[in-house]
Order: structure tokens, then C-alpha cells, then sequence
């Protein structure tokens, strides 16, 4: 491993590695600061704590589908990231309003819920205490970094991601009875795919914990800020905290619930739109099992069939394929309480007529009708999602991931037409 060190913070240093190139150490240090390091102190044992907590809170986000610079931990106290150019703002996102923002905004009361959420940011300037700083400020000084210009695209797309990413932890927090209160982020330009990625460290330096949604259980570096005096007493104190954090966020890579998707074939012909669900749902991580059963020629054998899936507690939701008239999604939907999706594989000849098989129904049924494979299958993971906050993590990212190759394609676009 190479030792050249290209930078060094108040709490890590980055390492550049001579036999991995494009490719950093961030190595932490036992080193806690508050207030710019107006306050220091060693705390043993807080590289590993801190290390620990950013490498699992990386590969959550990374695993949703969120591009970021971690690579992979590398040991107890550092982890291999991809080399980035850093841009020097810290994106501030709240969900309640705490801390400086009621410095800064007198007769906002503490706990003031932000929904959409509250975005700000602030110029990496040690100097002048990191000022906070307008969109136009960031516009105006055209940073280059990697070869690329920070622009209003950019920008657009470094505020959405943020909020993305602070949506996910607050969802996977919310599992613990955490509230996240609010965090800070930093991109960086990978000068390798010249993409704005998650760069820097999510430790607990990064965020306001609040256990039970309670200040007073606060787990987050604000402890550390508030001690009247720094005795070892407080600092073990501090400790067990930054402890209590490593070991949870752990929690938060195991899924809560598992489900899966039951697709009801008409017949053995419905099998490649079949295998479109299948393939979908995998995209999501959710197990797909194909049966094939005729509501109209097999009655006894569907309802045989939905028992079996109803019977071992798996959250189950079925997906009906029926082409010509569909029996299959109605004859379910009227005798199970887990969800049922219709999926018709509509043909040019009788389609506009054969969806209305789907579509209107006896009354008392509640199935949906969803005639694209993959949309039947995200459907189907939205409905898992409300149990499963790694589930709704991969459903967030994927819309923002969409949302952002938009935009590129955009000013792709503009860049030709100029």
C-alpha cells in the first residue's frame, strides 16, 4: 500500500493508494472536534466506532442504488473509497428545526417539522466558519473540479440526491424508533467517472439521533458539543453514544419483512409475459413463484392453489395473468385478502375489449389492474415497501436515478443544440 497522504481533517486522512489507482484510504483518526475545533480531544477508539458506522450507512445507501464513493471497508479504522475532487459545501438537510437554524431564524420554535424537507448550505471556509451560502453563491463561483463545472445541473442534482439520501436513513432509522433530526453531506467529482457522487464520511458527527423522537435521549455529537466541561467521566459518556450508534446502524442492513409475489397463470402461453414479472421482481429482490391455474376450467385448483400460498404467513401478493377473459384476478381478488394485480397480456387483435374483464368488476373486489410486467412488479414492491425500508430505499433511489439521467439527458441535448 502506498503512504503518500493527499489531505488531512480534523477527524481522517486521505491516503492515496499507490497499487489501486483511482482509489483512496480514508483513515480515521481518535480524534473528536466541536465548534471549527474550538473544542478538541482525543476519544480512544472513535476511528473504529466511526469507521464502522460510515461503512455500514455507505453500503445501505449503495445497495438502494444511490452512487456514492465508498468502495469497500478496508479495516477496523478505514475504508477504500473512489478518489474524488471534493466540492467544498456541506448540503444541510432538516426535518426539525434545531440547533443553529434557531439561532438563525428567531421565533421558529424547536421541533418545527419540515415536510418537504429543509435544505441549506454552507461554504467550507474554516476561516469565516463555514458562512452559509445562497444556490446563486455556488452558481456564481463556477467551481471546476475534475474537469467538471458546477452549474445549476449539478446543483439541481446534489439538492434532490440529499434529500433522497435523508429520506432513506430517516426510513431506516424510523425502524430503530430513531428519529433522524437532520444530517450533513458532502459530494465529490470521481475523477475517474467525472460523476458527483456521496463522497466524504455519514458518521455520527454527521446527524442529530433522537431515540423515540426525544432530545433528551440524543445519541448524536451534540452530546460532546453541550458538555459544560470535558472530564474523562463525560467523555466515556460520549463513548458509549458513539457505541450505541455503530451497533444499531448495523441494524439497519437487515431487512424487516420478507414477501413475494405468486403469479396465476391462465396457461402455459402467458409464460414469457410471466417471466417479465419474474425478472422484474428480482431487480427488487423480491422471491417470484409461477403457477399455472384456470379460474374458468380448474375453479377448485385455483382456490386450492391460494390456499397453499395463504396458509404459511408469507406476506404474499398475487399477480393474475389472463389473457381473453380474465376470471383468474376477479375469482382471487373475491376470495383472499391479500392484494391481487391483473396483468393481462393484451393482444392487438381483441385487446381493447378484453381488458374490461380486468378493469370492471363484481362489486366487493378490490384488485388493480397494471398491464406492463414491470409495472406490475414495482407495484407489487411499493406495496412491500411499506414493511420494508430496504425495499422503499431501492424504490427512492431508483426515482431519483431516473429523475437525474432527465436532466443529463437534457443538457446532453442543449450542449448539441449550441
Amino acid at each position: 500500500m502506498g503512504t503518500i497522504k493527499l489531505n488531512e481533517g480534523k477527524t481522517k486522512q486521505i491516503i492515496e493508494l499507490a497499487d489501486e489507482s483511482g482509489h483512496v484510504l480514508v483513515q480515521s483518526k481518535d480524534q473528536i472536534t466541536a465548534g471549527n475545533a474550538a473544542r478538541k480531544d482525543q476519544m480512544e477508539g472513535k476511528a473504529a466506532i466511526a469507521n464502522r458506522t460510515t461503512s455500514c450507512v455507505f453500503k445501505l445507501l449503495q445497495e438502494a442504488g444511490i452512487k456514492t464513493a465508498f468502495v469497500r471497508q478496508q479495516s477496523e479504522t478505514a475504508f477504500v473509497a473512489a478518489r474524488c475532487e471534493m466540492i467544498p459545501i456541506e448540503w444541510v438537510c432538516r426535518r426539525l428545526a434545531t440547533g443553529s437554524f434557531l439561532k438563525r431564524n428567531p421565533g421558529v420554535k424547536e421541533g418545527y417539522r419540515f415536510s418537504p424537507l429543509k435544505m441549506e448550505m454552507f461554504f467550507k471556509d474554516d476561516a469565516n466558519n463555514d458562512p452559509q451560502w445562497s444556490e446563486e453563491q455556488l452558481l456564481e463561483k463556477k467551481f471546476c473540479l475534475a474537469g467538471l463545472t458546477i452549474g445549476r445541473c449539478e446543483v439541481d442534482i446534489m439538492n434532490r440526491t440529499t434529500v433522497a439520501i435523508f429520506e432513506i436513513l430517516e426510513r431506516a432509522w424510523a425502524t430503530q424508533n430513531c428519529t433522524l433530526v437532520d444530517m450533513k453531506i458532502e459530494f465529490g467529482v470521481n475523477v475517474s467517472s467525472k460523476e458527483i457522487v456521496l463522497a466524504d464520511v455519514i458518521d455520527n458527527d454527521s446527524w442529530r439521533l433522537w431515540p423515540a423522537g426525544d432530545r433528551g435521549q440524543q445519541k448524536d455529537k451534540q452530546v460532546y458539543r453541550d458538555l459544560k466541561e470535558v472530564t474523562p467521566e463525560a467523555m466515556q459518556m460520549v463513548k458509549k453514544n458513539f457505541e450505541w450508534v455503530s451497533e444499531r446502524v448495523k441494524l439497519l442492513l437487515e431487512p424487516q419483512a420478507s414477501g413475494r409475489v405468486v403469479v396465476l397463470m391462465g396457461s402455459i402461453s402467458d409464460l414469457a409475459h410471466c417471466e417479465k414479472i419474474r425478472k422484474a421482481c428480482g431487480s427488487y429482490g423480491i422471491p417470484c413463484v409461477l403457477r399455472v391455474t384456470s379460474a374458468h376450467k380448474g375453479p377448485d385448483e385455483t382456490l386450492r392453489i391460494k390456499a397453499e400460498y395463504e396458509g404459511d404467513g408469507v406476506a404474499t401478493v398475487f399477480v393474475a395473468v389472463a389473457g381473453r377473459s380474465n376470471g383468474l384476478g376477479p375469482v382471487m381478488s373475491g376470495n383472499t385478502a391479500y392484494p391481487v394485480i391483473n396483468c393481462p397480456p393484451i393482444t392487438p387483435d381483441w385487446g381493447a375489449q378484453d381488458v374490461w374483464s380486468s378493469l370492471r368488476m363484481p362489486s366487493g373486489l378490490g384488485c388493480s389492474t397494471v398491464l406492463s410486467p414491470d409495472a406490475a412488479a414495482q407495484f407489487a414492491a411499493q406495496i412491500f415497501g411499506l414493511s420494508d425500508h430496504l425495499l422503499w430505499a431501492k424504490l427512492r433511489a431508483s426515482m431519483l436515478n431516473t429523475w437525474v439521467s432527465l436532466k443529463q439527458a437534457d443538457q446532453k441535448l442543449q450542449a448539441c443544440s449550441l
